[in-house]
């Protein structure tokens, strides 16, 4: 994988489709976390827990696991009734395990049309586990992606590692696979090109893990309103960017935080207020990726 050093004052503006300045991800991450597994080591559990202290891999962490199956029950329904209300799509993050057993979770998502996104096999293990062996990573990748086309009909487009822990062999391994964007990066507000081994582009459609509902309520305590002024205050500074070059702002949501009674208000709010803006685009990253794909040397020349 490499990818060119340019800075964002050194490129061309970049213009979104249909006059749009600000495109807007919100991003619900379908994650399934097995109770346990055979290893000892203490399990890497995709965050803060609910209930501290570590209990070993191969011993069942019931506050820790039924906390994150809230949202597979019941927080990730809450996000699609307020989705729905308000008339917005959703970016869809699926790991494998997720459609062998919640796939009504991921058939929800289907039969609205959203985007779904591999999200490794499961959420417990990460690519980094095989670093010094590409050809498991890329057994890893070839069956998540088999899973996640079987299970919605259609195979994803992009790709986030679990806890976005990809080795220096993932972007080159993705594009071999045909995938066409790639979150893993945090390192923009806009799309650029990926260059990989194999010569096909891989787009990078930064995920983030500051404007995340993980960050924002369990890292740092926020409150409802305090999670919708995060949201509101990246949102508006991002805009006032946008004016002279596009600029998208990504929202990271797991059903298990956000879709809590006392925090689903934030999500609710912050959509009602980026609406009010005619030129906002509530994108997937598929759109992004496509078009940047027809378009990147309007923006950032390559030789």
């Amino acid at each position: 994988m490499h990818y060119d050093f340019v800075p964002i004052a050194h490129r061309q503006p970049l213009k979104w489709p249909n006059g749009k300045r600000l495109a807007v991800i919100l991003t619900t991450n379908f994650e399934y976390w097995d109770p346990a597994r055979e290893d000892p080591k203490p399990f890497y559990p995709g965050g803060p827990g609910i209930v501290g202290g570590e209990l070993a891999g191969d011993v069942y962490d019931n506050p820790n696991w039924t906390w994150r199956e809230y949202g597979q029950r019941v927080g990730v329904w809450r996000m699609f009734d307020v989705f729905d209300a308000e008339g917005v799509p959703s970016s869809c993050t699926m790991n494998a395990k997720m459609g062998i057993e919640r796939k009504a979770v991921v058939d929800a998502a289907v039969e609205r049309g959203w985007e779904i996104v591999a999200h490794n096999y499961v959420q417990t293990d990460l690519l980094t586990d095989f670093h010094k062996d590409p050809e498991k990573e890329r057994e890893v990748i070839r069956e998540t992606l088999r899973i996640c086309e079987e299970t919605t009909g259609k195979r994803p487009k992009g790709w986030l590692s679990s806890s976005l822990r990809s080795t220096p062999n993932t972007a080159d391994l993705l594009a071999e696979e045909g995938m066409l964007y790639f979150t893993d990066l945090l390192n923009d507000d806009q799309p650029y090109l990926i260059h990989t081994k194999s010569g096909k582009p891989l787009v990078s459609v930064s995920y983030t893990s500051e404007v995340n509902d993980f960050t924002v309520f369990m890292r740092q305590g926020q409150t409802c309103d305090g999670g919708f002024a995060v949201f509101k205050e990246a949102f508006d500074w991002l805009y006032a960017e946008s004016e002279h070059s596009g600029r998208f702002l990504n929202i990271g949501l797991h059903p298990h935080v956000i879709g809590q009674p006392f925090r689903i208000r934030a999500l609710r709010d912050f959509i009602r207020y980026a609406k009010q803006f005619d030129d906002v685009w509530f994108a997937t990253r598929e759109e992004i990726a496509t078009w940047y794909l027809e378009t990147h040397q309007s923006h950032i020349p390559t030789a």
